[in-house]
């Protein structure tokens, strides 16, 4: 199965396989993603908004939540270094 993965305000678009990392997702479409680390969550640097699509995600684990809140990142914000696509989304990032 595909993903339709929708980046705003750039306007991009990408189709990723199921699985695929939204961090993966978002380097195809050519847009950078802010991150420290090499994708293992301990930066949370990577925290994206779900605009479109995320009524029905899988919750953040526990590891997830923990880091976001060591690093100060908003809690409303999902990173994009864990969370594997499973469905179309239309993200955003204030630096797009």
């Amino acid at each position: 199965m595909e993903c339709v993965i929708r980046f705003v305000p750039a306007e991009r678009e990408v189709r990723v396989p199921s699985g695929t990392s939204l961090l993966e997702a978002a380097r195809l479409a050519g847009l950078p993603v802010a991150r420290s680390c090499v994708g293992e969550a301990t930066c949370a640097r990577c925290g994206l908004q779900i605009l479109a699509g995320g009524e029905a995600l899988p919750p953040e684990s526990e590891g997830e939540r923990r880091v976001k809140q060591r690093n100060r990142i908003d809690a409303e914000l999902r990173l994009a270094c864990q969370l594997r696509l499973d469905r179309d989304l239309t993200v955003t990032a204030p630096y797009w």
